[in-house]
């Protein structure tokens, strides 16, 4: 499993740059008001938070399973 994952926060304005760039579709627009991310699918890549024009994309470690 990749140790990161994306996170969308609050500034997240849906123009959906991010969905257009994730090579694993963990990217969807929920009612057209702000992305979210399915963060079992996520690889932890990075394109969408470089991708977005907001700066709403940040990501974090994923917490280590004992």
């Amino acid at each position: 499993m990749a140790k990161r994952y994306a996170e969308i926060g609050k500034d997240c304005v849906a123009c959906g740059s991010c969905i257009r760039v994730c090579p694993v579709h963990a990217v969807t627009v929920w009612r057209g008001v702000t992305a979210v991310v399915d963060k079992v699918r996520c690889v932890g890549c990075g394109k969408c938070a470089a991708e977005c024009p907001a700066g709403a994309i940040t990501l974090q470690n994923r917490e280590e399973l004992a």
